[in-house]
């Protein structure tokens, strides 16, 4: 199934006081954005949701929604932490 396909993990910091969130998944992108995103506005933000909600239905890669989850991360001023290759 391709809306639950994993892509390359993506850490990130901040997510409230000493929060530390590994996002590995368009599930878990979605869920994070849903539940867990400091602020519920900007225009990355939606693009986010969306692109997670486009994957699900099949729409869209999952390496896709990474990058715009990534967006997202860097206009909430979320610290991304990628590991290298």
């Amino acid at each position: 199934m391709k809306q639950t396909a994993n892509f390359r993990p993506v850490g990130l910091a901040s997510m409230g006081l000493g929060h530390y969130a590994v996002v590995n998944s368009v599930w878990d992108a979605a869920r994070t954005l849903l539940h867990d995103w400091p602020v519920d506005d900007g225009e990355e933000y939606f693009e986010a949701v969306k692109s997670c909600l486009d994957a699900i239905i099949g729409d869209l890669q999952p390496e896709e929604v990474r990058a715009s989850f990534i967006r997202a991360a860097q206009e909430a001023g979320i610290a991304v932490i990628e590991a290298a290759d």
